[in-house]
């Protein structure tokens, strides 16, 4: 169980830096007016960094089994999940409402509504206007993978803390 939860952390964690690649290098940390997203800075990278921490701590835990640092490992993964649906929620509420801009009005023109701005290849399904949210281009079987792993891994990381199926 405890391999089962490692190979579901990095593939989330894979699926996460993916995601958090994504951000960046579409401006998901600019700050101020313009601001390339609805997500702030410190909250992504604290969601990455704590993720992180806590795959270092389960490594930690699968070379001297310590029942401690499983269970630090989960309550880790607790706060980064709570991280984890605050961001979801924000990027679904943007996707659903069709505020796909930073000012807050739909489309990616300059003051043109549904106007797509140069080289804007994604579109919101709900209003199939262009985005400009850095967090809108991250694809959403990408977001559900990454959610799907994660839930997994605190299942099999819970149950291991609590000694089920522990070898």
């Amino acid at each position: 169980m405890q391999y089962a939860a490692l190979v579901t952390w990095v593939v989330a964690a894979g699926l996460g830096f993916s995601m958090l690649a994504t951000w960046v290098s579409h401006g998901g940390t600019r700050s101020g007016t313009g601001a390339a997203s609805h997500f702030q800075p410190p909250v992504v990278f604290g969601h990455f960094l704590l993720a992180a921490a806590g795959l270092v701590v389960w490594l930690i835990y699968l070379v001297n089994s310590s029942s401690t640092l499983a269970w630090v490992a989960f309550v880790d993964l607790v706060v980064v999940a709570v991280i984890g649906d605050t961001l979801v929620y924000r990027w679904y509420k943007d996707r659903d409402s069709g505020d796909v801009r930073a000012t807050g009005t739909s489309g990616a023109g300059a003051g043109v509504p549904g106007a797509r701005a140069p080289g804007d290849t994604m579109a919101s399904p709900a209003t199939q206007q262009g985005t400009g949210l850095a967090e809108q281009r991250i694809p959403t079987a990408v977001v559900a993978a990454h959610g799907v792993f994660a839930v997994a891994t605190v299942v099999l990381v819970l149950l291991t803390a609590l000694g089920i199926g522990v070898s």
